[in-house]
């Protein structure tokens, strides 16, 4: 993973990305959604499997032609998504699809995070975003705390 990551670039979503941004999905939340049980995360995939499909949504994947070693989903300076790879956490490809949400976006950037991912919560205090708000749960009503985080403009 160490080369692809060197060699990968952020370039738009192609319907083709969809299943490998599906299986990345899923080892990214198994690896650091502890949270989530064995059933949520069966319950989930079809969910993100229906959102990966969506035009609500702009998708954009970290990789070469071959392999996508990360994803983002942007929509109105809201970073909608992101997750990377497991083998290639640590190595600045998060940091690299947050510098293109923030390329796109018009002002500042916003992001919801799974409190109980405090990785995530970490990862986005490092890159400046500061919690602005909490929802004790998700979007779906389920009982998983959400951090609402922004950072203003560069």
């Amino acid at each position: 993973m160490r080369d692809t990551l060197a060699d990968a670039r952020v370039r738009r979503a192609q319907p083709a990305d969809r299943a490998q941004m599906l299986e990345l999905w899923e080892r990214s939340v198994r690896a650091t959604h502890h949270f989530l049980s064995e059933e949520d995360v069966e319950a989930l995939r079809p969910l993100v499997a229906e959102e990966l499909a969506s035009d609500a949504v702009e998708w954009w994947v970290l990789g070469t032609a071959e392999v996508v070693v990360g994803f983002l989903g942007f929509a109105n300076d809201v970073i909608e998504a992101l997750f990377l790879d497991p083998a290639v956490h640590g190595r600045g490809g998060g940091r690299r699809l947050v510098a293109h949400a923030q390329s796109l976006a018009a002002g500042a950037l916003a992001v919801d995070v799974n409190e109980q991912n405090g990785a995530a919560v970490r990862f986005y205090e490092s890159l400046g975003f500061s919690v602005i708000g909490r929802s004790p749960t998700d979007g779906a009503g389920r009982p998983f705390p959400i951090a609402h985080m922004r950072r203003p403009a560069p």
